[in-house]
């Protein structure tokens, strides 16, 4: 095998625990997921299958636990279907077109994060992403940028905090946002500010596609985890311990773009692309 192979299977490899996080993060926003089982009274051994509880941080589990029940219940009662019914008519090429269309729309918020990070390497992909898909793409419908070797990533302001260097703070679970720990919830709001988008003035007329942005956004997320998500929740034991579990290891994972060990999360489907479920836009974090 040449070098040059083994770089290339080096950065597959790479690519795909990247995927894993990524979904893995999804799923926790999306509200169901885990093959994972853990008990708040089991030591820390370095499987994300027990917990550590002077690690867990969670003193409002009570009220936590309420609201998961609520998102659940609202995934179950809302999200699902829908996302079956678009699944079922929606062929595959359209999806990842409209997935294309709704990264380029991120772009600038992932310029800016890459920015304030010092990222610079990763701030001139997502430029030249932007500029490339923007238009040889037809407006981001097809990913012209990946093909000319400038992959696909995103970065949010939570992730830059930590790179700052604030912490999490206590776990947190929001009604329909789900996990959001005050330093990521609180990188939501400034992320709103760093898009665009949001300042257009679309008028009277107009006002609905920030709405359906989101929405479809959320939508599309949700129907790419379809299969996942009903095996996961049908082999779970304890969803909340263990969504709380995943979302930390993914949103670590995220946070160091993907060098972190992240072997332990439940085996998704490695094909998966970077997600963006809403409700914020729900949680999307990739590395």
């Amino acid at each position: 095998m040449t070098v040059l192979e083994k770089t290339d299977d080096a950065a597959e490899a790479q690519s795909r625990r990247r995927s894993r996080a990524s979904v893995a993060l999804a799923c926790v926003a999306l509200l169901g997921c885990s093959t994972l089982s853990a008990d708040t009274g089991a030591e820390e051994s370095g499987d994300p299958n027990t917990v550590n509880v002077e690690d867990v941080n969670d003193p409002f589990e009570t009220v936590n636990r309420a609201f998961f029940a609520i998102n659940l219940a609202i995934d179950k009662a809302v999200l699902r279907p829908l996302a079956m019914g678009y699944d079922a008519v929606m062929p595959e090429f359209a999806q990842d077109g409209i997935r294309n269309v709704l990264d380029n729309l991120d772009a600038p918020v992932v310029l800016a994060n890459d920015l304030l990070q010092g990222e610079m390497s990763r701030a001139s992909t997502t430029l030249g992403r932007f500029a490339i898909n923007s238009t040889l793409g037809l407006g981001g419908l097809f990913d012209v940028a990946e093909e000319m070797g400038l992959p696909q990533h995103s970065e949010d302001f939570g992730q830059t905090l930590a790179v700052w260097g604030v912490g999490e703070g206590p776990y947190l679970v929001v009604p329909l946002l789900g996990p959001a720990p005050p330093r990521d919830l609180a990188g939501r709001f400034v992320d709103m500010t760093f898009d665009p988008f949001n300042y257009v003035n679309y008028g009277r007329d107009l006002r609905w596609v920030p709405l359906l942005r989101s929405t479809v956004s959320l939508i599309d997320s949700r129907a790419r985890l379809l299969t996942a998500l009903d095996e996961i929740e049908r082999t779970s034991i304890d969803h909340y311990v263990a969504i709380r579990s995943v979302y930390r290891q993914a949103r670590e994972s995220a946070i160091s773009n993907g060098e972190s060990d992240v072997e332990d999360l439940p085996d998704f489907p490695s094909d998966e692309p970077g997600l963006t479920p809403v409700l914020e836009e729900l949680t999307r974090t990739t590395n």
